[in-house]
């Protein structure tokens, strides 16, 4: 039976050293505030603690951390400047790798929670200079979320609800996806986790894993410091003395409180990813409502920066994410490995390929939007496959192998099936010579093992998530076994990320480039770090725990 959720906690005037806007990686610097002896405060626009990051897969990209094996940071600096380029200031790059493995250790002292190294998880770029084939990425190990007591319901539920419990990690999930191709390394790790998951429950634990675990450690760490958190709260407005931010007024049901911070106020409220308005106008008129962020995300804290003279970059970044569309009234389906498997392709409204299916999403979206400008725009998407494809993987993390797709599906017109491929294109709508030659070319390309039209598989990264049974490219097959599928798919993101310029120090700077004293912004809140890329799984959340972790380091040592 689930547990009540607690009573809201009562907002009110008051004075903390630090106030956190948001309740992501914001409880980061919560963290490291409290460490370094600041009286802290976290608030929380919606009625659940985690932010997006609970909605996440938990994985986070921090060179030089003591769950890897290798501390150096040299070759991260190397690989950094090749994908970043001039699209950020290299500063921040140089803090970030500077901090990094610092602001994992402070998790581990503040924390109950323990990491792991994600073998293999390839860096996004790995053929740049610096770049690693086997991945700098690392995830929190299975946490058990019955430490949180009475406060368990306010966690931020996830994206995806296993049927049973089961704390299955993005490692894991990389090879479960396999378990009809290699069951002896799937099998394994199924028991594992559903004997740790199920087992857990009967001796009254509750384990959780990806960004369930690293929210609900965090937020234990939170509990068990003492920092008091108010949930639906919202930022109305910045304080000011001066030029410097001395608090904030917030709101809570129909009250305005004032919270007066003495060493300033850390924004971290992600970004405006569910602003419709916004993101027509600084990214694509043609973008559906379809973020994976958390539904709080209007873009509260770039808006409260701006109104005292903030300057702004990269609004029209985002951390893309492709995934299946949603029924009527739901919600879409994350895609993950699907794109990358054997035996599959995507055709946009021509009925032909447009892209590497297989690159990482950030560069999918960005691929997608630059058609747009240039006038050429995907108006729809497909995924196709045959049914060696369907007896082989999981599908939207909800469909096992051999298992029918959801009727559901079909009735909404989101999934089509058939014999013909004449028949097949003509229901999702695309010329069916086209599509029949895209077929064809396909097939070829495949039986080769080479992608010499988008060079699919030719990455490490496009490796990872392909089938190791399949040779010579993991990421290659022809479709050959009737009846062919399409379903459809959609751009979703898992936050917008551009946002307030902030400095090497998380400082919000003003469009002159001055300092807005007392002024923190972290995370999605803040311009991305690493510019217009994503460097590899989990950069998003690592640059909101580094920097949340900078922030407080530079607040504890501001004068009061």
């Amino acid at each position: 039976m689930k547990k009540k959720m607690p009573a809201l906690v009562p907002a009110e005037d008051t004075t903390v050293d630090l106030l956190v806007v948001g309740s992501g990686t914001g409880m980061a610097a919560a963290l490291a505030a409290h460490e370094r002896g600041l009286s802290t405060l976290v608030v929380e626009k919606t009625g659940y603690v985690g932010g997006s990051t609970a909605r996440s897969g938990g994985a986070f990209w921090i060179p030089g951390n003591a769950a890897l094996p290798d501390r150096s940071v040299a070759d991260a600096g190397t690989y950094l400047n090749a994908v970043i380029g001039d699209s950020a200031p290299a500063e921040r790059g140089r803090a970030y790798l500077e901090h990094g493995a610092a602001a994992v250790d402070m998790l581990r002292r503040t924390t109950p929670m323990r990491f792991f190294w994600a073998k293999g998880y390839s860096d996004y770029h790995p053929e740049e200079p610096g770049g690693r084939a086997e991945g700098r990425t690392c995830e929190c190990r299975p946490f058990n979320a019955s430490v949180l007591g009475d406060e368990r319901p306010r966690l931020r539920p996830g994206v995806m609800e296993a049927p049973v419990p089961m704390p299955v990690t993005g490692a894991d999930y990389k090879w479960m996806n396999l378990v009809a191709r290699k069951p002896l390394k799937a099998l394994p790790r199924i028991f594992a986790r559903a004997a740790l998951g199920i087992g857990g429950m009967l001796i009254g634990r509750d384990y959780l894993a990806g960004g369930q675990a690293l929210a609900a450690g965090m937020f234990a760490g939170v509990l068990r410091a003492g920092i008091p958190v108010w949930t639906e709260t919202a930022l109305v407005r910045l304080l000011r003395d001066g030029d410097r931010v001395t608090g904030a007024v917030l709101r809570q049901g129909d009250r305005e409180v004032t919270v007066q911070a003495r060493r300033g106020v850390v924004l971290a409220t992600g970004g405006f990813d569910h602003d419709v308005e916004a993101r027509h106008k600084f990214q694509s008129p043609r973008l559906g409502e379809y973020s994976l962020g958390a539904e709080g995300n209007t873009g509260d804290g770039i808006l409260a920066g701006q109104e005292l003279g903030a300057g702004t970059a990269l609004l029209d970044q985002a951390w893309w994410f492709p995934a299946f569309a949603p029924v009527p009234g739901g919600a879409p389906a994350v895609m993950l490995a699907e794109r990358s498997l054997p035996g599959s392709f995507i055709v946009d409204q021509t009925g032909k390929r447009f892209i590497n299916e297989a690159t990482d999403y950030m560069s999918f979206g960005q691929e997608i939007l630059a058609r747009d400008r240039a006038g050429t725009p995907v108006e729809e998407m497909w995924l196709v496959f045959d049914q060696r494809y369907r007896d082989s993987y999981i599908l939207a993390g909800r469909c096992f192998p051999r298992q029918p797709l959801p009727e559901s599906w079909y009735r909404a017109g989101i999934a089509h099936k058939s014999d013909d491929l004449g028949a097949l294109a003509r229901a999702i709508g695309v010329p069916a010579d086209s599509f029949q030659d895209t077929f064809q070319q396909f097939n070829t390309l495949a039986t080769a093992g080479r992608d010499t039209a988008f060079g699919r598989g030719d990455s490490a990264y496009d490796r990872y998530y392909g089938d190791p049974t399949i040779a010579p490219n993991p990421n290659l097959a022809p479709l050959r076994r009737a009846p062919y599928y399409a379903v459809k798919v959609v751009l979703s993101d898992l936050g917008t990320c551009g946002g307030l310029v902030a400095d090497e120090h998380a400082r919000v700077l003003r469009e002159d480039g001055t300092v807005v004293e007392g002024l923190y912004a972290i995370g999605n809140t803040a311009a991305n770090a690493f510019g217009a890329s994503y460097p590899g799984a989990g950069a998003t959340i690592g640059q909101g725990v580094v920097y949340g972790y900078i922030a407080a380091l530079h607040a504890a040592g501001a004068s009061s």
